[in-house]
């Protein structure tokens, strides 16, 4: 497999048809790598990204996947150095400070909900509903012209989408609507676990007086990550799946889909969202 270095885009040849007829040209491609996470030099899983922000997204998916609770339990992230001495781009060791016992158990819990359904069904709301105490209610409150300007705002900053038109973003914007982060990668969940790992290095968990939103769609697997970050808001550009709004009316979280052109939809707990009351089912 290839080695970019590190790289986020990658210059490609193409023949381009246009107008009855093919030109040559170069196209910018966004980076896919695998990132091997390994946990006191075993291997632990692995997950393909975009390079780049590789800490954060090691830490957030650590949290977000209940095998940390705090920035305290991870004692030490270092890149694998190869033979020749020079570290690998895309391996990653951390060192936790956890007790084994704790981490056996966290381990096997995660592992039973992933394998025995796949991340499925009542099961796994369960699952998490029993690591995930549901948001309080709070004063978290927006009006929709808030809600509006997000998509703007988050779209300046996508960069390495406006390159190559093939990553998605997730970014945390404070209850006045501005952006205190954005990142991007080729998977959407690895998205939100670098904004995830930017906030617990910036001592900024729970949350709890932010809002999150992502390109693209919602999945069961964007609630459970958001939820364990503790953001009572989610917003998304496109549709959420039935599972995401399950999950999201038993833990807390206010749900919108379809955050574009002047509009959303409001799936769970409106009461976050100010507005004016209209007729209609």
């Amino acid at each position: 497999m290839a080695d970019f270095g590190g790289k986020k885009t990658l210059e490609r040849a193409t023949r381009r048809w246009r107008a009855s007829s093919f030109t040559n040209g170069r196209d910018l491609l966004a980076v896919e790598e695998p990132l091997e996470i390994r946990l006191a030099g075993r291997r632990f899983t692995v997950t393909m990204r975009t390079p780049g922000h590789d800490e954060e997204l090691v830490t957030g998916f650590l949290f977000a996947e209940g095998f940390v609770s705090a920035a305290n339990e991870i004692g030490e992230i270092r890149r694998v150095r190869g033979r020749a001495g020079k570290p690998e781009p895309n391996i990653i060791d951390v060192i936790l400070h956890v007790p084994v016992e704790d981490l056996r158990e966290r381990l096997q819990r995660n592992f039973t909900m992933t394998a025995s359904c796949g991340l499925c069904g009542k099961t796994s709301i369960e699952a998490i509903e029993r690591r995930i105490a549901p948001l309080s209610p709070g004063n978290f409150a927006l009006e929709p012209a808030v809600l509006l300007s997000l998509g703007a705002k988050m779209r300046g900053e996508q960069t390495i989408f406006a390159d190559t038109g093939g990553v998605h973003a997730a970014a945390l914007f404070d209850r006045s609507g501005a952006l205190r982060a954005l990142r991007e990668d080729i998977g959407r969940h690895n998205a939100v676990d670098k904004l995830i790992g930017w906030a617990m290095g910036q001592n900024k968990l729970p949350l709890s007086d932010s809002l999150v939103m992502v390109s693209g769609r919602l999945s069961f697997e964007i609630v459970q990550k958001v939820a364990a970050a503790g953001a009572p808001l989610l917003a998304a550009v496109s549709a959420p799946s039935s599972l995401a709004v399950e999950l999201a009316d038993q833990v807390g979280i206010t749900l919108l889909g379809f955050l574009r052109d002047g509009a959303f939809n409001v799936y769970t707990h409106p009461e976050r969202v100010i507005g004016p009351a209209c007729g209609g089912t």
